[in-house]
């Protein structure tokens, strides 16, 4: 069954038009290039073990200083991807076959890394029929057995709406269940193609109304959007029982990609986060550098 309804709207201002053409970064996007021997630890584990990140499929402008502290998000379910947003940089196309033993690979890499907080994520799946949503399941509770000591954000996909795929994720219990909704909603079809904003709002409504204690979602800025339309979208999270939200810039991955519209500042973000706490937010995370995985471990308060 098709998840699906609409939400509410408040309003404010307007951020000012910017061209569509290439506009430099500003400084305030600068991040450190990746070194260090932890940083060389994570490297040589994630290919010894065959494992996807979306810290490398993301292209993730914080892969240095996560993997410099010894922490990766996970990719599970390959890195072919059956959707094709505009502003992702994992490849689309067929994926592989489903690797039954990924999610034992996957728990003794994050046991053999010492994660005390693992973040897993997936591609979309929409060729299976489970939506990949039994290795989902199969995955969180190989860590639970293998590494009983690690705490777990799943940042899941939207599964069509499908309860119950949703539901074997919910049964597994992680700590965190997180679902982005990446953009407001006059964007989301130019932005998540073969995604709904409603339908994504309403997974993250049937999770919490399921008892999952710590709901959270993502939300990307500089795609054209006003900050009437992210607040709006951050007050549509809210009434969907969202515990936890991340703002972060949006940066091009390549030319191929959805182009930067503007640079939202850092004075800004920070407008955002107040007004989020506001709102009622347990926890918001808003800077130009933010990510839905970035400092994930803080979410868990």
């Amino acid at each position: 069954m098709e998840l699906m309804p609409a939400g509410e709207t408040p309003t404010l201002v307007e951020l000012e038009p910017q061209p569509q053409t290439a506009i430099q970064k500003p400084k305030w996007l600068r991040v450190k290039l990746p070194t260090g021997d932890q940083f060389k630890k994570v490297r040589k584990l994630v290919d010894n073990y065959n494992l996807h990140t979306i810290c490398e499929s993301g292209n993730c402008p914080n892969m240095g200083e996560c993997w410099g502290a010894g922490t990766a998000t996970f990719m599970i379910l390959g890195n072919i991807c059956t959707r094709s947003c505009g502003f992702c940089a994992v490849a689309t196309g067929r994926p592989e076959a489903v690797d039954w033993d990924e999610p034992e690979r996957v728990a003794r890499s994050i046991r053999l890394m010492k994660v005390k907080h693992a973040v897993i994520t997936s591609v979309d799946r929409d060729d299976l029929p489970d939506g990949g949503s039994i290795i989902w399941a199969e995955t969180i509770r190989a860590v639970r057995r293998i590494s009983p000591g690690t705490t777990m954000e799943t940042l899941i996909p939207d599964f069509k709406g499908e309860r119950r795929n949703i539901d074997r994720i919910v049964e597994a219990a992680p700590e965190v269940i997180s679902h982005n909704l990446e953009t407001v909603r006059r964007l989301t079809r130019k932005v998540r193609i073969q995604a709904m904003y409603d339908r994504s709002l309403q997974v993250l409504k049937y999770i919490k109304n399921s008892g999952q204690p710590r709901t959270k979602s993502g939300v990307m800025l500089g795609l054209g959007e006003t900050i009437e339309e992210v607040l709006e979208t951050m007050s549509d999270l809210k009434a969907a029982g969202v515990d936890i939200i991340t703002l972060g810039q949006y940066l091009q991955p390549t030319r191929r990609h959805l182009p930067v519209a503007r640079f939202v500042t850092p004075e800004e973000f920070e407008f955002l986060r107040i007004e989020g706490l506001k709102m009622g937010f347990r926890f918001v995370e808003s800077g130009p550098l933010v990510r839905s995985s970035y400092h994930a471990e803080k979410h868990l308060v």
